[in-house]
């Protein structure tokens, strides 16, 4: 079981949005059994009175689009013992790598990198809720997660 935690600054938009189109590649793909995958936040801004806010509609809309449903996901916080219970914790931003850092400690077995270091061209997810192209973001996740299950060996 391979089990990928990813993280981004809410847990409303990016990671959410990463956590359910990964979900749906590795189904497609027949290896969903092979995969537990999460996201969170690194901070509690969307978290109010230990509830999470479900999925921000522009980034759920544009799941929807995909065929792709994130129904239910309410933000969560990422905690320290993620850290030894996840093998991967992707952020989306260097941002949200060091504020991970803040929460889990020293990253000692190399698990916290950004979604995008499996691509080419590495680089961060540029977050949609200050700039608002959600198809942007739906992209380059997409790269990402495809780049992510190339690293593992199950796509070419």
């Amino acid at each position: 079981m391979i089990k990928v935690m990813f993280i981004c600054h809410g847990n409303i938009c990016r990671s959410p949005m990463a956590e359910f189109i990964l979900k749906d590649m590795v189904n497609k793909h027949g290896i969903g059994e092979q995969f537990e995958i999460a996201s969170s936040a690194t901070s509690r801004e969307e978290i109010w009175g230990g509830v999470g806010n479900p999925v921000y509609p522009p980034a759920r809309k544009e799941l929807a689009a995909h065929g792709i449903s994130c129904e239910g996901k309410r933000a969560v916080q990422l905690k320290k013992s993620d850290y030894d219970y996840y093998d991967y914790l992707l952020c989306m931003d260097n941002t949200n790598m060091r504020n991970a850092k803040n929460i889990i400690g020293n990253d000692r077995e190399n698990k916290l990198r950004l979604l995008l270091s499996f691509t080419e061209n590495g680089g961060s997810i540029a977050d949609p809720w200050y700039f608002g192209n959600f198809d942007r973001t739906y992209d380059d996740i997409v790269r990402g997660c495809e780049a992510f299950l190339k690293f593992l060996g199950y796509c070419e």
